[in-house]
């Protein structure tokens, strides 16, 4: 096994979010990759075996210390550089429990970056219900909430709820309880619960509490920025082609997320990320 650990998202030679990256020569068993994933101790670790003799599409798939993810932003980024490192800056094929995406490795100033196309993208209201649960979670009320942009539920391989704050203050002092994160996140089947400030129509600051992965939270999530993405487009939101998300700012973590996109509903976006190796 190639076990690195790398951190996506990262902003120069700072921030990121750590991932592992396990290269394989053959499938591993759920337990296997569950308890190297614990032992790794980042919010995920992604496993890779190919299939094909020329490198150039694998099988992946996520874990997290407690839980399987269907997809994760970061540890693709990571497993881009990985890829692009030993084996060429190529465009690779990489097939996910529930879709077909890709991942790109390209040269950057510092080192290798990549760019992941997401899953298929898709948003609808929160319920009263799902909503209200949420602000409680968080201790947050109706009139924190950005009313430019309403709550969602929002998926882009993976499913998240999305609050919008009015304040950036808000957004920096989040807390919540873990436990009552985790039980909350699988009753609802989110991977993760994201926080956004707007600070134009293009650049947003970012929060995602990640308890369905025993984290309490997550310093670059670019899954939850993919479904984001997606979220803006079917809101008819003036994104341009592209949005910047800082996060991991409140957490010591600065890490920059970048997104492409086009008008067309629910079509994948591109997300891109520097990546720093740990």
């Amino acid at each position: 096994m190639n076990l690195q650990r790398i951190a996506a998202f990262s902003r120069g030679d700072l921030g990121g979010n750590p991932a592992g990256v396990a290269l394989l020569s053959a499938p591993l068993s759920d337990q296997d990759m569950a308890r190297i994933a614990a032992d790794v101790g980042y919010s995920e670790t992604a496993f890779a075996y190919p299939l094909s003799e020329d490198r150039k599409q694998w099988r992946v798939r996520y874990f997290s210390p407690e839980s399987e993810v269907p997809f994760c932003g970061h540890a693709t980024i990571a497993l881009g550089a990985v890829l692009g490192e030993t084996y060429g800056l190529h465009t690779y094929a990489l097939n996910i429990n529930q879709a077909a995406i890709e991942v790109t490795a390209v040269q950057a100033e510092q080192g290798i970056a990549a760019v992941l196309t997401s899953p298929n993208t898709q948003s609808r209201e929160l319920s009263e219900k799902e909503l209200n649960e949420t602000l409680s979670l968080f201790n947050l009320h109706a009139s924190d909430l950005d009313a430019h942009l309403p709550p969602a539920k929002i998926h882009g391989g993976a499913d998240h709820i999305v609050l919008p704050l009015k304040q950036r203050e808000t957004l920096a002092a989040m807390r919540y309880d873990l436990n009552a994160g985790r039980e909350m996140m699988a009753r609802h089947g989110l991977v993760t619960i994201m926080l956004v400030y707007i600070e134009d129509a293009q650049t947003f600051h970012s929060r995602n509490a990640f308890s369905s992965g025993g984290v309490l939270e997550d310093p670059a999530t670019g899954a939850a920025s993919a479904a984001f993405a997606g979220y803006l487009r079917d809101r008819q939101w003036p994104h341009g082609g592209s949005i910047t998300l800082y996060q991991g700012e409140d957490m010591g973590a600065p890490s920059v997320i970048k997104v492409s996109l086009t008008d067309e509903p629910g079509a994948p976006v591109l997300v891109s990320g520097s990546t720093r190796k740990l």
